[in-house]
């Protein structure tokens, strides 16, 4: 690990001037960014802690009836917490579908919307990639493509978002709010992730220094509290990142649809928001052919990167299908004992509320 300069500020604005110094880079719990200093992936030359911050490890209810996450809540407290799982019951089940609960107890919900893509190329400084390294080629392109993306992707990049937490964050409209010396600003989540295109060094739209300080949820989220989950498929049933997920939240008005909400993970470069397939059930009665149809119009523009992934293209329809069939039976009192699997037909384990 190289040599660098470590400064804990006292205040938010400390903070953003000092991550406003070359070669800065924000340090919470650090299980991800320790990861990539050890490998050589990231050799930032000044590291500004910011867990002592004051204010941002709080939940809090806004007057209009939304939720504020304050970017140092970590992932277990904000999955516990009775008043939040129970109305937002889709990230709570994303939340304690990722990691183990040794990191959930360290990650935070900055960190978590901070995390690098895990593509094997980037993680090998021996291998050209276009994000450590802008023109410089990737190698993924051409190698080993099976969790790679479906959606979204560039020849420049097709590397996928590992994120569980930002894919329910994305189907309910969640929006970033972010610090910087000239101010606070606040960027729809979906926003927040660009497209590779040919610049995929550009991760998010933070500009140097910028720092997170919390993320809201509207007041309209909480209505689809009767009928979300979160599903996710992975090589193993815990402890690894989604080969493909799905958050799927519906508002029944009787026997229709009254508004839906849809978001996939692991297909692309960022939480993958299906505004298409939410307009196709719009209406429609909650049944297996309306969820069928939604499933295409969400994989509508999906195509496979490499010759190993175009597997993931048919299972993200199933995928979509399973998880609205799940949110339309309604969500299960209790989280299942192995949250966000398939392999949970009946909920136990944690409390929901």
């Amino acid at each position: 690990m190289n040599l660098f300069a470590y400064t804990r500020p006292a205040s938010v604005a400390e903070a953003v001037a000092a991550g406003q110094a070359p070669g800065a880079a924000y340090l919470a719990a650090g299980t991800n960014l320790l990861d990539l200093m050890k490998g050589g992936v990231m050799t930032p030359t000044h590291l500004v802690d910011v867990t002592r911050l004051p204010g941002l490890d709080r939940i809090d209810v806004l007057e209009d009836g939304g939720v504020r996450i304050g970017a140092l809540v970590r992932n277990a407290d904000l999955a516990h917490d009775a008043r939040f799982a129970k109305t937002y019951p889709a990230v709570a089940e994303a939340l304690l579908a990722g990691a183990s609960a040794q990191l959930r107890n360290a990650a935070t919900t900055a960190g978590n919307l901070m995390q690098r893509t895990r593509c094997q190329y980037f993680y090998d400084p021996a291998s050209p990639c276009n994000k450590r390294a802008p023109g410089a080629g990737c190698a993924a392109v051409g190698g080993a493509t099976r969790l790679h993306a479906v959606l979204g992707w560039s020849e420049h990049c097709i590397a996928t978002h590992p994120s569980d937490f930002c894919v329910p964050l994305a189907a309910l409209d969640a929006v970033v709010e972010i610090a910087s010396g000239a101010g606070t600003r606040a960027v729809a989540l979906t926003d927040f992730y660009p497209l590779p295109g040919d610049a995929p060094e550009r991760e998010t739209v933070l500009a140097p220094g910028e720092l997170i300080t919390g993320v809201r949820l509207p007041p309209e989220a909480a209505g689809f509290q009767a009928h979300a989950r979160y599903l996710k498929v992975r090589d193993r049933t815990s402890y690894a990142f989604a080969v493909v997920s799905a958050a799927a939240a519906l508002r029944l008005d009787g026997d229709r649809i009254g508004e839906a909400r849809l978001a996939l993970g692991g297909v692309a470069l960022k939480p993958w928001r299906a505004r298409e397939a939410e307009s196709v059930l719009a209406g429609r009665a909650p049944d297996r052919a309306a969820f069928r149809e939604a499933a295409e119009a969400a994989l509508a523009g999906a195509s496979p990167s490499g010759e190993a992934n175009a597997f993931k293209i048919e299972l993200a329809r199933r995928i979509v299908v399973r998880a609205l069939t799940l949110a339309a039976a309604g969500t299960p009192a209790r989280v299942p004992a192995l949250p966000a699997s398939p392999f949970a037909p009946s909920p136990a384990g944690a409390a929901h509320g």
